[in-house]
């Protein structure tokens, strides 16, 4: 594939997301090893740990399977940002999030939220990615040559409380 090439739907891993659970294989609470083990890697691509308020962030990537995961306190999965271009398809009551338009997605979170309660459920980060409360997600935009799509953020319930800190600013980045 091409820098820029997305790969299609059909040919995505499809993944449910359970909120404050977990996306696919994946179960916030698991040790690096058991994730690799999950997504069938010996080890990430990438690693690395990010000192943050007397706590370490470890991140770690996964570019076949298109995932960055984030672990507390180094051992235990709290976040993952699943790749516009080529990561897994995670679906939330049949909606698909992964690569799609961000003013689409946007509104899907709106209407969701307004059969909810819309204050409590919908929030924005400082540069305008939308998120939901309930679902534990911040849906973030990713380029793709001339366009944008979707990479979802997906967090543990003790990260979606200050979820702008917990993860570097490269995360928020549109890139």
């Amino acid at each position: 594939m091409g820098i820029w090439d997305v790969k299609p739907d059909h040919e995505r891993s499809r993944w449910a997301l359970e909120p404050f659970v977990g996306i696919g294989p994946l179960r916030f609470g698991m040790n690096p090893t058991e994730v690799a083990a999950a997504l069938g890697q010996g080890t990430a691509d990438y690693s690395t740990s990010i000192p943050w308020g007397g706590t370490v962030t470890r991140q770690e990537r996964f570019r076949e399977v298109g995932l960055t995961v984030y672990y507390a306190d180094e051992i235990r999965l709290a976040g993952a940002s699943v790749d516009a271009r080529l990561g897994p398809q995670v679906l939330s009551d049949g909606t698909a999030l992964v690569g799609r338009v961000p003013s689409e997605m946007e509104q899907w979170l709106i209407d969701r939220a307004e059969v909810r309660e819309p204050y409590s459920e919908l929030f924005y980060m400082p540069g305008a990615d939308p998120g939901s409360q309930t679902l534990g997600l911040v849906m973030c935009a990713q380029r793709v040559g001339d366009v944008v799509l979707t990479r979802p953020v997906f967090l543990a319930s003790e990260w979606i409380d200050d979820v702008y800190h917990r993860l570097p600013a490269s995360e928020w980045a549109t890139f």
